[in-house]
């Protein structure tokens, strides 16, 4: 039973599916990161405050961003 499950946790097809949703994960980061770099904000300082929340909060930054900004402006 326990030599199944620790196989079933490192079976090639699971550490390939993170590896995958890893990759995307960070594009998206990327992408996000890209957007707020080139996009023109209301305040003074709300690019650089994004940028910083993007690149120290990583992909939870990204989400917050999505939800915050990017989506709201292109709907």
């Amino acid at each position: 039973m326990a030599s199944e499950l620790v196989y079933y946790w490192t079976s090639p097809f699971l550490i390939i599916l993170f590896l995958i949703m890893g990759l995307f994960l960070f594009i998206f980061w990327i992408l996000m990161l890209v957007d707020a770099v080139q996009r023109k904000f209301k305040g003074p300082n709300d690019k650089l405050v994004w940028v910083l929340v993007l690149i120290f909060l990583n992909l939870i930054g990204a989400i917050i961003y999505y939800f915050v900004v990017y989506s709201k402006v292109k709907r």
